[in-house]
């Protein structure tokens, strides 16, 4: 892919400012591999209904003018379904908060969906391609889906709504993970993520199995082949939460574990996420909990002792994203690193082994790196990637 008048190609690095909505986790699906698939399925869960168009709006409005964010994810569940999908995306446009909407693209294998939701002020769509034909039904619990989605894509092209790619590196998906490169390309997205093993939120109570979960030795080389399959058609490519010794070096500066993702303009800023993420600000009812700074959040964990300290002491930005990034990974997922992990040199840029995982597989795959130094610059690789930023975002994003 080339420039064009709408994205640019660039190397330089700075903290994203995208925020992240949930407006409540009901959803027309029902992926095995689900962060929230007890929610979903539960409708008296109080995080399952969605919340009302006015508190969403709210929540859009502080990340905007508090967090200063300048673009957003909208995720249900399923956020297509919900019933003022089309009001609530042209409030974030009208308030400078540009679009995105994390989806499967069922409902949009109709066409006037389509046409709704760019008219509304759509600025692009993240879709869940876990699979094709089959395996995808399989995965996603509703017979015909692959089929529905594959229209909803079709559709996507004909009506000119950029869109990007996510991708589960579940152990069915494997064997086919060239064919959704494939796609994606023939789709013209524009980036394409792979998220390797990562439970949050329900997922964290080991509901997944060795059935679901490969390990990193078998999803490396069909990933390595999807990469460089998207690579060479100019395509964008992450790979979330993976260990960064389980590639060769020209592969690294595609992967981005907790300390890098603040620097991916698609990702989410920790900051506002601190605080969209708590429970009151994902409920149907209920008032919103007050601001947090990102400094605060940190010092809710066990690695700060002195909260007085802490709030007070002459830390940069960066490292109060890197603070952060430590808590989630550590304390968020129980991450552990392996015995030889200690004589990397890449060790303290690398989250090593989820919890869950090691308790899977452990964590014996572990390769060690010798560069005859110790490496603390978390973009130490990715700086090296080329991203796409789109044209709103040029004038803060590109050096």
């Amino acid at each position: 892919m080339t420039e064009t008048n709408a994205v640019r190609k660039t190397t330089h690095r700075v903290l994203t400012r995208r925020g992240v909505l949930w407006l409540g986790q009901t959803c027309n699906l029902r992926c095995r591999f689900c962060y929230f698939l007890d929610r979903i399925r539960a409708t008296d869960h109080e995080e399952h209904p969605f919340m009302s168009l006015g508190k969403a709006e709210r929540i859009c409005s502080i990340l905007a003018d508090t967090y200063g964010n300048t673009a957003i994810d909208i995720q249900g569940g399923e956020p297509t379904i919900y019933p003022d999908i089309h009001r609530l995306v042209r409030h974030c446009r009208d308030i400078g908060l540009m679009p995105t909407l994390i989806t499967n693209a069922l409902v949009l294998s109709r066409k006037e969906e389509c046409e709704k939701l760019r008219d509304a002020g759509i600025r692009d769509l993240l879709v869940s391609v876990h699979g094709l034909g089959d395996i995808y039904d399989h995965i996603s619990g509703v017979p015909n889906s692959h089929e529905k989605q594959m229209a909803g894509l079709k559709n996507l092209q004909q009506t000119g709504i950029p869109l990007r790619f996510n991708c589960v590196l579940a152990k069915s998906i494997l064997p086919g993970l060239t064919d959704v490169a494939r796609l994606a390309i023939d789709s013209g997205a524009v980036v394409m993520n792979f998220i390797a093993f990562n439970p949050f939120e329900d997922q964290q109570k080991m509901v997944r199995s060795i059935e679901d979960v490969p390990s990193y030795r078998e999803v490396s080389a069909p990933l390595v082949k999807s990469l460089d399959l998207l690579i060479a058609a100019g395509v964008e490519c992450n790979v979330r939460y993976y260990p960064l010794c389980m590639v060769d070096t020209d592969y690294r500066k595609y992967l981005y574990d907790f300390q890098q993702l603040p620097y991916d303009l698609h990702e989410w800023d920790y900051a506002s996420w601190s605080w969209s993420g708590q429970r009151s600000q994902r409920m149907r009812n209920g008032d919103l909990a007050p601001i947090v700074t990102l400094r605060e959040a940190n010092t809710w964990s066990g690695l700060f002792n002195d909260r007085d300290a802490y709030m007070t002491a002459n830390i940069s930005v960066e490292d109060e994203y890197r603070h952060s990034a430590l808590i989630r990974a550590q304390e968020h997922c129980g991450y552990q690193y392996a015995s030889r992990c200690e004589v990397c040199s890449i060790k303290n840029i690398c989250d090593g082994f989820h919890g869950d995982y090691v308790s899977l597989f452990s964590a014996d795959e572990a390769r060690p790196v010798s560069l005859g130094r110790k490496i603390d610059d978390p973009l130490f690789y990715i700086r090296e990637q080329i991203k796409t930023v789109e044209k709103e975002d040029w004038c803060w994003a590109i050096s």
